[in-house]
């Protein structure tokens, strides 16, 4: 029987949950996972668990927090003064914001809280500190001939 091996290109679909029940993400109808178990196109956690699965095969698994999207850093935390935002516009707890620094690089972070002098802002990936439970099916294997 084939089974995924490292260099396999495999398409997996999968259901990914929290502690508490929630869907962040499942692969929709005509979107499988492909990738290439050796490239890092995904979590080596999730690679690992593919190993040695065949086609048709299901798995479930858990990926804690420090092997996924690691834990939620206070200093990716950021307040900024108000001004630095164009006075007309509207900016609300919630709301995502494209941040360009001084270092050329563009992030987006989430508004976590607004007053009339401070923005809050948090950079943290949405799942940072998280656990998450992938429910997999390995739909197929291809072999990739070197």
């Amino acid at each position: 029987m084939n089974t995924a091996r490292h260099g396999s290109t495999v398409t997996l679909r999968y259901i990914g949950t929290l502690d508490n029940g929630r869907i962040f993400y499942a692969t929709g109808e005509d979107e499988p996972l492909v990738f290439t178990i050796g490239q890092n196109a995904v979590f080596p956690a999730l690679e690992q668990a593919v190993l040695g699965m065949a086609a048709g095969e299901t798995r479930n698994i858990t990926i804690p927090a420090a092997d996924a999207y690691g834990p939620r850093r206070e200093e990716n935390i950021i307040r900024v003064d108000r001004t630095l935002f164009p006075a007309e516009r509207e900016i609300r707890a919630g709301q995502k914001l494209s941040i360009g620094f001084k270092n050329g690089q563009e992030r987006t972070m989430v508004v976590c809280d607004v007053d009339a002098t401070t923005v809050t802002l948090d950079g943290n990936h949405p799942l940072a500190g998280l656990d998450l439970t992938f429910a997999l099916k390995l739909e197929r294997i291809e072999e990739n001939m070197g």
